[in-house]
């Protein structure tokens, strides 16, 4: 159990974060890559790193690090999770991981706990992908998942480069890349986070272990039509992209529900924006998700076509980029299944798939990689809703500690 000096510890934590990026108007999150609300994150990570006398380093891609023991020494215990947010996003999401593994660090130092491994807590950037519209890229520059310069191309929705954001903030954006000798410390990478789901409290389990991460992806779809007078044009005349699009939207639910899979357009920008014009070009962002590559291939390859036969009868030109994908991730089974016992109290902790990515799933190539979940009561996430009860973070504080002494104290 915490300890109600550790309970206190990590209330502490999450106040002085609680304020950090919040909109005022929507009681969310937008704390983006690279902006003034990430900076103040990272420089509560590096305050909270330094009050316990951890050792502090920020590597080539930006990743915040906080060591107890030599890093050199290898085999590391590594834990930690993301800071950032999507836009106005939960409080949870990303900053509960981080939150609980520097109170779970400092819950084995009130247990007399004694590491024989290394042990260290990460804060991994731009995990969301909210501003550059890829996500994970600090752990995937790290594991040479994403290229160095398609990396410093990417650009957000005011054309700022991440390279020129990075360097905005004081940090070098030629230096990124992947990072071999630091992924051959770690021995063992275990990320927490609140459950996006509800799982759990269907169960009445406050803590799971992950089984494995569904594959999924990003598309971007452009939709070329003809600009034209909104008030003038008849209908039969017109070339619209946003009657296209509209009718792929829905292609993408059906297509989906059909699979046993998702398919949600939430992004979408429009030219040029005139309520009393025709759009010339409606873009949108496909995220898609199921439990095995074939069946994902197959739902995007249908979304594709039935948006590509809806443009040939609207006159609409239609094009699809992948911009991300992400393979299914099965997280290492012996990891997995000591976690489950560790947690486990007369029967094992709940195993469980989920179908949102992570930057343990992005190392999980590398590493070997497992995560707790934490119990999510309204199965909300991405959004205000989102929530966690405190007992319930205190006992994922406590799993997590378990978990840690178990692997580098035994």
């Amino acid at each position: 159990m915490t300890s109600a000096a550790e309970g206190a510890g990590f209330a502490t934590m999450w106040r002085e974060l609680a304020a950090v990026g919040r909109h005022a108007g929507t009681g969310g999150y937008r704390r983006y890559a690279w902006t003034p609300a990430d900076a103040d994150c990272r420089e509560w990570f590096r305050a909270q790193a330094e009050d316990r006398g951890l050792a502090y380093e920020t590597d080539r891609n930006g990743n915040q690090w906080a060591w107890l023991g030599d890093p050199a020494a290898g085999d590391a215990v590594v834990t930690g999770s993301h800071l950032d947010s999507v836009p106005d996003g939960g409080a949870f999401d990303g900053p509960l991981g981080v939150v609980s593994s520097f109170a779970a660090l400092d819950e084995l130092r009130g247990r007399g706990a004694r590491p024989r491994r290394p042990l260290a807590v990460v804060n991994f950037v731009d995990e969301e992908g909210a501003r550059f519209g890829v996500a994970c890229v600090g752990s995937r520059l790290t594991a040479g998942r994403l290229a160095p310069q398609d990396a410093r191309d990417l650009v957000d929705a005011d054309g700022v480069s991440l390279a020129r954001a990075m360097e905005k903030a004081g940090r070098d954006p030629a230096a990124i890349g992947p990072d071999p000798e630091r992924l051959a410390r770690i021995g063992a990478f275990v990320e927490l986070h609140v459950e996006q789901g509800r799982a759990l409290d269907l169960l009445g389990r406050p803590v799971g272990v992950a089984s494995a991460i569904w594959p999924h992806g990003r598309w971007r779809f452009d939709f070329r039509g003809e600009a034209n007078h909104a008030g003038t044009t008849r209908l039969v005349d017109r070339r619209d992209p946003m009657l296209t699009y509209a009718t792929t939207v829905l292609a993408a639910r059906k297509k989906a529900r059909l699979a046993g899979a998702l398919a949600t357009f939430g992004k979408v920008a429009v030219e040029p924006g005139g309520v009393n014009a025709i759009a010339s070009r409606v873009r949108g962002w496909l995220d898609s998700r199921a439990a095995d590559e074939e069946t994902l291939a197959e739902v995007v390859a249908a979304i594709e076509h039935a948006a590509r036969e809806r443009g040939a009868r609207d006159g609409v030109e239609v094009s699809v980029v992948r911009e991300s994908f992400t393979p299914v991730v099965e997280f290492a089974h012996d990891l997995r299944d000591r976690l489950a016992a560790l947690l486990g109290a007369g029967s094992p902790a709940p195993v469980l798939p989920t179908g949102a990515g992570h930057d343990a799933g992005i190392l999980s190539a590398a590493v070997p990689t497992a995560m707790l979940f934490v119990r999510n009561p309204t199965g909300v996430s991405h959004s205000p809703a989102e929530s966690a009860a405190e007992d319930d973070c205190l006992a994922g504080v406590s799993a997590l500690a378990d978990v840690l002494e178990g692997l580098a104290c035994r």
